[in-house]
C-alpha cells in the first residue's frame, strides 16, 4: 500500500475554500457536469453531498503494464475531486485482475500469470502516482489561485491487500447473503455475455460482487462514499451501492453511498478508444511516446475539439470557448487542436515532454525557419531520438568536408550519391527542411548549417523519408 502526498487538507470552511480557488463553478459535480464527465448518478444527492470533503475512488484493473486514454478520462474525474479538496483513492485491483471484468466483452478473458500480474500491477501504479504528481503540478499552472497546501494527499491502495485472508466461506455469508441473483442476472454486462455462444463463466459473473466488497471496505474503513468508474461499469458501481445498503440498512445515515458513470471515450462518429477497440494510446512513454500523443490529438477533429479541450485539460471554461471561437474563424490554422494536443501532452508527461513532442514534429513537418525559431537545443534532439534508429550518431571529424550525397547515402536516405544527385536535380532533397539543388554542397557547422547547437543536420528525402545525422565530439 502506498500513500503519495501532494499536500494537505487545510481546515476551514470548505464552500468558502472552494469559491477562493474556483470562480466557475462551486461544486465538483457541476464542474464534471460542464466538461461533459457525468453519464449518471446514482442520487442527485450526490451534489449536496460533496459540499463537505468526502473520499472518492476509481478502481483501475492491471489487465496491461500502463495505462491508456480511456483510463484517463476517469481519471480526470478523480483529478477534478482531488483538486476540490476531496480525498481521492486511485485503486489498483490487483485481485480482481486475476479474475477480468465481463463489462464491455465478448469473450472471458485471458488469465494472466503470477509474473505477469505483478509487473502489469507495478507499471500501473507507478503511473498513478506520475499521473497525480504531474496533474497537480499541470493543475497549479492552469487554476487560478489554487494552493496547494489545501490538497489532500492521494493514496493508491490495492484490493488484494483485503482479499488476502479471506476464506470463500467468510465471502459467502459477508456477501453472498446479501447479494440477489436476479439482480446480477439483469446486468448488462452479464445478460449480453448470456445471450452471446460463448456464455459466461462463474468466475466473471461473480466480478460484480468483489467489486461491490470493494466499494463497502473504501466504504467502511477509508469513509469513501463516492465510486466513479467508466459508463460500462454502472452494473458493478450499483453492486456496490446496493451492497452497503443492503449491509447497513436502507434508512441508516451510514448506508450513503454513490455512483457517477463517465461516457465512454468515442470520437463525435462514435469510434471508440481502448485496449478493447485496438486502437490504444498508452500513457507510458515507451509504447505512445509525447510525439505520438501530441500528433493524436493534433488531429482531432473540428466536431470533437471543443470536448476533449474540456475533458483533456484544466483550461478555464471561458478560454476554452474563446480558443474555440478564434478556431471557428480561421480552421486552417488548427489553433484549438494544437492547444488541445500541447496541453494534454504536457499533462501527461511534463514540459520536457511537450519539447520532445515539438522538437519530433518541427524536425518531421516543420521547415528550416521553423527549426531554427524553436531554438531546440542537442538534448532537445536526443530527447526526442535518442532511442529512433533513423538518428545517426558519428563523430564530428568523419564528416568534415563531405557532401550532402556523401551525408545522405552515410544515413541510408539514399542508396548512392548518384540517387541523391537525382533526387536534389527533381527538388526531393532536403537539409533542415531547405531544398537542396546541389549534391555537391558541402554543410558547415562554421556557417550555421547544423541546428541543435551545431550538431544535428535532418535529411528528407520524398515527403515522408527522414534521417537524422548527430555530430559526436572527436
Amino acid at each position: 500500500m502506498l500513500r503519495r502526498a501532494v499536500g494537505g487538507y487545510k481546515r476551514g470552511s470548505f464552500s468558502q475554500l472552494w469559491l477562493h480557488r474556483r470562480c466557475i463553478h462551486t461544486n465538483v459535480i457541476d464542474t464534471l457536469r460542464a466538461r461533459h464527465f457525468v453519464q449518471a448518478v446514482t442520487s442527485e444527492a450526490i451534489t449536496k453531498r460533496v459540499e463537505t470533503p468526502i473520499a472518492v475512488y476509481c478502481g483501475v484493473d492491471p489487465t496491461a503494464s500502463s495505462l491508456h486514454l480511456g483510463n484517463m478520462v476517469t481519471l480526470m474525474g478523480l483529478l477534478h475531486f482531488s483538486l476540490a479538496g476531496h480525498q481521492a483513492i486511485p485503486l489498483v485491483g490487483n485481485a480482481t485482475g486475476s479474475i477480468g471484468d465481463p463489462s464491455g466483452r465478448n469473450t472471458e478473458r485471458i488469465a494472466l500469470d503470477h509474473k505477469e500480474l505483478a509487473k502489469n500491477v507495478a507499471g500501473i501504479e507507478a503511473q498513478l502516482i506520475r499521473f497525480f504528481d504531474r496533474g497537480t503540478q499541470y493543475a497549479l499552472s492552469r487554476i487560478p489561485n489554487l494552493d496547494p497546501s489545501s490538497l489532500k494527499p492521494v493514496r493508491v491502495l490495492h484490493n488484494a491487500d483485503w482479499y488476502t485472508g479471506l476464506g470463500v466461506l467468510d465471502f459467502l455469508g459477508t456477501v453472498g447473503r446479501h447479494a440477489r441473483v436476479g439482480t446480477m442476472m439483469a446486468r448488462d454486462s452479464v445478460k449480453s455475455r448470456l445471450q452471446s455462444v460463448h456464455g459466461i463463466s462463474f468466475t466473471e459473473f461473480s466480478y460484480q460482487l468483489l467489486q461491490a466488497y470493494d466499494f463497502w471496505h473504501l466504504y467502511h474503513f477509508h469513509k469513501c462514499h463516492v465510486q466513479i468508474g467508466g459508463s460500462d461499469q454502472w452494473g458493478n458501481i450499483t453492486a456496490g451501492t446496493d451492497l452497503i445498503h443492503r449491509m447497513h440498512g436502507p434508512q441508516s445515515d451510514k448506508s450513503e453511498a454513490f455512483g457517477l458513470t463517465i461516457p465512454l471515450l468515442t470520437t463525435a462518429s462514435g469510434e471508440k478508444f481502448g485496449k478493447s477497440a485496438g486502437n490504444a494510446i498508452w500513457l507510458d512513454e515507451t509504447r505512445t511516446s509525447p510525439f505520438d500523443i501530441y500528433q493524436f490529438f493534433v488531429k482531432t477533429a473540428d466536431s470533437d475539439v471543443e470536448r476533449f479541450l474540456k475533458m483533456f485539460t484544466l483550461l478555464p471554461l471561458p478560454r476554452i470557448a474563446q480558443i474555440i471561437d478564434e478556431h471557428a474563424r480561421a480552421p486552417h490554422s488548427f489553433i484549438a487542436q494544437k492547444l488541445l494536443a500541447t496541453e494534454v501532452t504536457e499533462l501527461i508527461h511534463g514540459p520536457q515532454g511537450v519539447q520532445q513532442a515539438l522538437c519530433a514534429t518541427q524536425v518531421l513537418f516543420g521547415n528550416r525557419q521553423t527549426l531554427e525559431e524553436h531554438k531546440f537545443t542537442s538534448d532537445d534532439f536526443d530527447a526526442a531520438f535518442g532511442c529512433d534508429q533513423r538518428m545517426v550518431k558519428v563523430a564530428s571529424a568523419s564528416v568534415v568536408g563531405k557532401s550532402v550525397a556523401d551525408i545522405a547515402v552515410l544515413l541510408g536516405s539514399c542508396k548512392s550519391k548518384s540517387e541523391a544527385t537525382r533526387l536534389a536535380k527533381g527538388g526531393g532533397l532536403y537539409w533542415n527542411g531547405s531544398v537542396v539543388v546541389d549534391s555537391k554542397w558541402v554543410p558547415s557547422v562554421e556557417k550555421g548549417d547544423f541546428v541543435g547547437d551545431g550538431t544535428v543536420g535532418v535529411v528528407r528525402t520524398g515527403k515522408t523519408n527522414y534521417r537524422l545525422l548527430k555530430l559526436l565530439d572527436s
